[in-house]
């Protein structure tokens, strides 16, 4: 029987204590397993390799993503570091010019140790990917939306463009399997930080790498047992009790969201905003045909000559200075001295991320008091004009 994402998320783990009949699934802290006997060893003999606390994690996204398995590992970073594993010395990574800043850093880093070619694209721009492409990749990194701009790509395209020879891999960060199922649309491997909406609390770092062929997967799960980066059963255990309520959260996660956007519309100090809801979004159509809602993020450009960003962000009681995303909790976040710091000042101006770029991540308190504490804060933060002051 085939259950929607919901129930998937939901009954994650139930019912599987043979032991004593929890309804819950116990979490096993062991870190090493008995042998049968000599050259017996049972399914599990190290939690390095091997924990079943972190199966179940693994085995419900990937069947959320509707993958062959997947890897929980101890971060987002260290799932995007398990993928680069997939490549040799002189392979190219074809990535995209706006990624997420530590996905950036890790990128440029290895790239500049030698153990990869990486080349930073637009991937929106057809003629610029094409002429990527000609270099022959191993590997092309998507990550959409993007972060922070929110920027849409047509994943289907791109891995068509690619082709078979290419090893297609989607972040899919920003909007969970809830929202988008990239292994449909033509990618090889998902990766996750589930820090963000699969946990959904803010209280664990975690990621997670699925493939869709099991052939990719074992590659990984080698990979990831050999170079110990496989998540905790603490973690996981924490992270899989946040998955079960994936899909109500997101409801109301965008329920607020557009709200707020409708606010943040008739605010004269805003210059722009970036969500892929709206249908003046450059990209809005490829959103609504690969995606099954617009997600929760968003960023919008402070109108600096009539606005203090500082007053401004200081101002507001229920967006919480931080980096991170995708908790209960309502964030703002300055990309430029904040998630995309990593990036060299001239790779933040070509991906067009500004100082005066601000992102949210909409939580669930109630929509009403969060666009309350946004229009205090666009009072508070409004530089007043003198007398006279417009003339000379």
């Amino acid at each position: 029987m085939t259950h929607t994402n919901q129930t998937i998320s939901v009954r994650s783990g139930i019912e599987t204590d043979q032991q004593f009949g929890a309804v819950t699934p116990p979490l096993y802290l062991s870190s090493n397993y008995t042998f049968a006997d000599l050259e017996q060893p049972r399914r599990y003999d190290y939690s390095r390799s091997g924990n079943p606390t972190r199966d179940t994690l693994a085995e419900t996204l990937a069947e959320l993503e509707s993958g062959a398995g997947g890897i929980v590992t101890s971060s987002g970073m260290s799932a995007v570091y398990l993928v680069t594993h997939l490549l040799n010395k002189g392979d190219l990574i074809i990535a995209p010019h706006d990624c997420y800043g530590g996905t950036y850093r890790l990128l440029n880093s290895l790239a500049k140790k030698g153990l990869f070619e990486v080349q930073f694209v637009d991937q929106g721009c057809e003629e610029s990917f094409k002429s990527a492409l000609k270099r022959k990749p191993k590997l092309l990194w998507i990550e959409t939306p993007s972060n922070p701009l929110l920027r849409v790509v047509d994943i289907n395209k791109l891995c068509q463009l690619a082709g078979n020879d290419v090893i297609k891999v989607v972040d899919n960060t920003f909007l969970s399997p809830v929202l988008q199922q990239p292994l449909k649309l033509g990618a090889d491997v998902v990766v996750h930080s589930t820090t963000k909406y699969i946990n959904g609390h803010s209280d664990v770092v975690g990621g997670a790498v699925i493939a869709k062929e099991q052939e990719l997967y074992e590659q990984l799960a080698w990979w990831a047992n050999c170079i110990g980066i496989t998540g905790s059963p603490f973690d996981s255990f924490i992270t899989s009790r946040g998955l079960r309520t994936l899909s109500v959260r997101i409801r109301q996660h965008q329920e607020n969201t557009h709200k707020v956007v409708e606010f943040l519309q008739q605010q004269s100090l805003v210059k722009h905003i970036c969500y892929p809801g709206l249908k003046s979004h450059p990209t809005h159509t490829i959103a609504a045909q690969q995606q099954s809602g617009f997600g929760a993020m968003l960023s919008f450009e402070l109108d600096l000559e009539r606005a203090n960003l500082r007053t401004f962000v200081n101002s507001l009681k229920l967006f919480s200075l931080a980096e991170s995303l995708g908790g209960v909790e309502s964030l703002i976040c300055h990309p430029a001295t904040m998630t995309h710091a990593a990036m060299d000042e001239k790779a933040r101006q070509t991906a067009g991320i500004s100082s005066s770029l601000l992102r949210l991540s909409v939580g669930i308190e109630e929509a009403t008091d969060l666009i309350k504490d946004l229009a205090s804060a666009f009072k508070r933060s409004q530089i007043k004009v003198l007398k006279g002051e417009q003339h000379g």
